[in-house]
């Protein structure tokens, strides 16, 4: 009988089904648990015909490899940073695919129970020859772009606290109902 998975690696993996991008989900000790439909047509096989892999096999035969073909070595995927340091990481490498190696972009979320990180999802997007020529000129841009929307959000949460205003939904459900706003008055004479 086989130790239960924890519950946000059945949880990941039910995900990871729903969606049409290609994605892995890897456990805690590197082992890849499953893959989806989309990274079958990547890589050339269905999960269904590789099941659950050790990471020296997944390794050997997936990649990552380097822009020389060399394999990277497990310590260094990004996906193995960010288990072994709980935050997300994104890197560019080759992946055998069909039999050939291309080119991807993936990006790696770890998965943290409470028990702490139990693995990761890897995404994956095929590059194209464009995304080849600048891939980290056009993935550093994405990256800027999503801080800067980060940042402004942040921004506009410390200008209402500074002014004493509740974030949205904030403040007393009561006070709500008999129009009292976050500050205290009514708006106007009661």
């Amino acid at each position: 009988m086989s130790a239960q998975k924890p519950l946000e690696l059945i949880l990941a993996r039910n995900l990871l089904a729903s969606i049409s991008t290609p994605a892995f989900l890897v456990g805690e000790l590197g082992a890849l648990l499953f893959y989806n439909e989309a990274a079958s047509v990547l890589v050339g096989r269905r999960f269904e015909e590789t099941g659950t892999m050790e990471v020296d096999e997944w390794t050997t035969e997936f990649g990552p490899f380097d822009e020389r073909d060399r394999p990277i070595p497990y310590d260094q995927i990004p996906l193995v940073v960010a288990v072994r340091d709980g935050r997300p990481a994104h890197g560019t490498f080759r992946i055998a695919a069909r039999g050939e190696h291309r080119d991807v972009a993936a990006s790696a979320i770890p998965i943290v129970g409470p028990g702490g990180a139990t693995g990761a999802i890897v995404v994956f997007w095929p590059m194209s020859e464009e995304d080849r020529a600048t891939p980290m000129t056009k993935a550093r841009a994405r990256v800027e772009e999503g801080l800067t929307r980060v940042e402004q959000g942040i921004t506009r949460v410390k200008e209402g606290h500074s002014r004493g205003k509740q974030p949205r939904g904030g403040g007393n459900a009561e006070d709500d109902s008999r129009g009292v706003s976050a500050e205290g008055d009514s708006g106007g004479a009661r």
